[in-house]
C-alpha cells in the first residue's frame, strides 16, 4: 500500500457513529453530522462474533466496562459494531470490541451491527487506525501500533499523523515511548504511570535511574511537572554556589591584597574565614623559581618588605 493512499479518508464513513443525544451518524474528524440514514445496521448474534486477534488495544478495563455495560442494558448499545463476514456464519470485529465485551456483560443476545468485506490487510490496518484515532489506546499500545503501521505499510511519520489526526511531533513523542526499559513500560501499561511521566522519563538513559525515578513517580506520587525536574537535577546537577568576594571578611580580603603585593603577582581565595581556599598564579617556570625564591627568604626571615619589592622589580612574573 502506498504511503499516500489507503484507507485514512474512507474510515471517515466507515466509522461514522451515533451522537447519543441525536442519533445523527457523528464522524470521529469533524465531528458534524452526516446527512444520510443508515440502511445496513443489522442485528446479529452475539455468540457468532469473535474479536480480531490484531486488535492493538489488549488491556481493557474492567470497572470501566460494566459501567458501559450497565448503560448499554438502559439504552441499548447506539453505536453498531463494524464487522467482517468470516466462513462459518462468524463475523469479525473490526471496530466495537468494547461494546461486544460489554453488551455480553448486560446479557444481550444480539447487537447492532455493520458488516464490511474487507481483504485481512484492510482490516488489520483500520483496527490500527481507527484505535489510534480514538485514543482507545494506553501509551505503550499506542506507541506499537503506530510503528506496526509504519512498518507494515511503509509509512512515514508524516502519514501516519495525516492519517489518525495527531501531530508529528505527537508521533515521534509516542514512538519514543518504546525505548524505554521493561519495568518502566510494564507499569504504563498496568496504568501505574501517565504518558506524560513516560516522555519524562525517555531521556534517562541509565538504567538504574530510570527505573528509579519511575517508582518514585507511579500511582500518583510525583506529579508530571515534578518528575521533569527531577529528571533536569539528575541530568543537569545544579553545583553548589562558591562563596563570593562580597561574602568575605575585610581582614581576608586585606590578606589577599598584602599577598599579591608580597608575591606581586595574582592572588584569590575562594571561601571565608572559617573555611576555602587561596591561589598564587605564576606564569612559567621561571615564575614559579621566583615565588619559591621569595618562600625561601621569608622562612629564614632574611627580607624585609622593602628587599621583596626589590627583588620583584630584579625578577618580575610571567
Amino acid at each position: 500500500m502506498s504511503s499516500k493512499k489507503g484507507l485514512g479518508r474512507g474510515l471517515e464513513s466507515l466509522f461514522g457513529f451515533y451522537d447519543d443525544e441525536s442519533n445523527n451518524i457523528i464522524t470521529n474528524q469533524e465531528q458534524k453530522p452526516i446527512k444520510k440514514e443508515v440502511r445496513d445496521v443489522t442485528e446479529i448474534d452475539i455468540t457468532k462474533i469473535v474479536p480480531n486477534p490484531n486488535q492493538p488495544r489488549k488491556n481493557f478495563d474492567e470497572s470501566a466496562l460494566q459501567d458501559l455495560a450497565s448503560s448499554i442494558k438502559v439504552h441499548g448499545v447506539i453505536q453498531p459494531l463494524v464487522l467482517n463476514k468470516l466462513a462459518d456464519d462468524k463475523y469479525l470485529i473490526i471496530a466495537g470490541e468494547r461494546r461486544w465485551r460489554a453488551s455480553k456483560l448486560a446479557g444481550l443476545a444480539s447487537v447492532p451491527a455493520v458488516i464490511k468485506d474487507y481483504t485481512e490487510k484492510q482490516i488489520k490496518e483500520i483496527a490500527l487506525i481507527e484505535n489510534l484515532q480514538r485514543e482507545d489506546l494506553n501509551p505503550v499500545e499506542a506507541a506499537r501500533a503506530i510503528k506496526q503501521l509504519m512498518e507494515e505499510y511503509n509509512l512515514t511519520q508524516e502519514t501516519v499523523s495525516e492519517r489518525i489526526g495527531k501531530s508529528r511531533s505527537s508521533i515521534a513523542n509516542t514512538l519514543r515511548l518504546l525505548t524505554l526499559y521493561p519495568e518502566v513500560v510494564d507499569m504504563i501499561e498496568s496504568g501505574r504511570l501517565s504518558s506524560g511521566h513516560a516522555r519524562a522519563l525517555v531521556v534517562v538513559e541509565d538504567t538504574t535511574q530510570q527505573i528509579k525515578l519511575a517508582k518514585q513517580a507511579c500511582d500518583g506520587k510525583m506529579s508530571v511537572r515534578d518528575l521533569e525536574k527531577a529528571v533536569k537535577n539528575l541530568l543537569n546537577p545544579t553545583k553548589p554556589k562558591s562563596t563570593t568576594v562580597q561574602e568575605q571578611s575585610l581582614e581576608l580580603k586585606e590578606l589577599i591584597l598584602d599577598m599579591q603585593r608580597v608575591f606581586a603577582t595574582k592572588v584569590s581565595a575562594i571561601g571565608n574565614d572559617n573555611k576555602g581556599r587561596i591561589y598564587i598564579d605564576y606564569y612559567s617556570r621561571d615564575d614559579l623559581d621566583r615565588l619559591s625564591d621569595l618562600v625561601e627568604m621569608i622562612k629564614k626571615k632574611e627580607v624585609t618588605l622593602g628587599d621583596l619589592k626589590n627583588y620583584n622589580k630584579r625578577h618580575p612574573n610571567g
